[in-house]
């Protein structure tokens, strides 16, 4: 079994499901794929499941029954991962938006340089986006620096989703306690990994936004994660973060 398993949740992504998938199984090293779709009504998990005959043990589906949002859709691939011994897990698009080529990148700060969690940073060299229109880099570049500074974490790009943790990191984490779905669930994420000690890399990427399909972006996940990050820092005053009792992972 592959170390490592790619998760993507998909929710009408027809135009891009075979284009990643065909692009993750073609890397040189060996990733597992897990996609989790939401009901795609446009038939996204009939084509994941005409391609798990072409790539047998490395290709996975599973189906979830309407749209349940970012957030639980990784923490049910991460039980998923955690159930069946995969060491590092990643985190990524579906539309292209993730070059795939830096998954090894990600895995080689974990798995040779021996960091716990590693971010796939926009921001860490300079603003890296092509194609956003002004307007929103410039939203997710405050959004990033708001979190540094209520929060205090050192990591310059919060909302970043392209990521690698080791199953240390997710076992730690109550993922039953995880409170937030959008944007804010990927700061979540890692305010708990920062706050349970763990070493952080922001690795450098070039994002890229869709050019298929159409974007799930909305005002209020931003809202979300304005307002959640205010109540997660009040909330480890009251309730200091601490590491996870034995973790379900089923």
């Amino acid at each position: 079994m592959s170390k490592g398993l790619v998760l993507i949740p998909t929710y009408n992504e027809r135009e891009n499901a075979e284009l990643i998938i065909r692009k993750v199984m073609s890397l040189p090293r060996a990733f597992d794929l897990l996609i989790i779709d939401d009901g795609s009504p446009d038939g996204t998990a009939a084509i994941v499941r005409s391609l798990q005959a072409e790539f047998p043990d490395r290709l996975f589906l599973e189906e979830r029954t309407g749209k349940q949002g970012l957030g639980t859709a990784y923490i049910h691939g991460f039980r998923w991962a955690l159930a069946r011994g995969y060491e590092y897990v990643f985190e990524m698009d579906a539309d292209f938006s993730h070059n795939p080529d830096d998954l090894l990148r990600l895995y080689d700060a974990c798995a040779v340089d021996g960091y716990d969690l590693a971010i796939g940073s926009r921001y860490i060299e300079g603003v890296n986006v092509v194609n956003w229109p002004m307007s929103r880099v410039l939203m997710s570049y405050f959004a990033s620096w708001y979190v540094k500074l209520v929060t205090g974490m050192p990591v310059n790009d919060a909302t970043a989703g392209f990521k690698c943790y080791t199953a240390r990191v997710l076992r730690a984490i109550d993922l039953s306690k995880i409170h937030f779905v959008g944007y804010a669930f990927q700061i979540e994420m890692k305010w708990l990994a920062y706050k349970l000690g763990f070493r952080i890399k922001e690795v450098p990427i070039i994002f890229t936004d869709r050019t298929r399909g159409t974007s799930k972006m909305s005002s209020g996940i931003f809202q979300e994660a304005l307002f959640g990050v205010l109540q997660m820092k009040i909330s480890s005053w009251v309730h200091p973060v601490k590491p996870a009792a034995t973790e379900s992972t089923e």
